[in-house]
């Protein structure tokens, strides 16, 4: 069992900058490959970012060279670093882990993005 706890969104204008984080409990975190997914009201939710447990990261087309996903072991800890935002990525925000072996997954409880413009 993994217990997820997200931080750090906010109300931010237009090209501003904020950092998301998510810690994690109750599992060995360097074994779970981490993601952060956000959510509209009205839409599906979409995968923002995605980092392995090998630290390989992938990016949606939309925030690829604004957003950088990090983690760091020791604080089981997953970051996401958001820059140049725009009103488009108002939405909550999610924490994902997978059992990169087994499949399970685990979901935070998201926390609110919201870009004025």
């Amino acid at each position: 069992q993994v217990q997820l706890v997200e931080s750090g969104g906010g109300l931010v204008q237009a090209g501003g900058s904020l950092r998301l984080s998510c810690a994690a409990s109750g599992s060995i975190f360097s074994i779970y490959n981490m993601g952060w997914y956000r959510q509209a009201p009205g839409k599906q939710r979409d995968i923002v970012a995605h980092i392995s447990s090998g630290g390989i990261t992938n990016y949606a087309d939309s925030v690829k060279g604004r957003f950088t996903i990090s983690r760091d072991n020791a604080k089981n800890t997953v970051y996401l670093q958001m820059n140049s935002l725009k009103p488009e990525d108002t939405a909550v925000y999610y924490c994902n882990a997978l059992h990169r072996t087994w499949g399970t997954t685990y979901w935070g409880q998201g926390t609110q993005v919201t870009v004025s413009s």
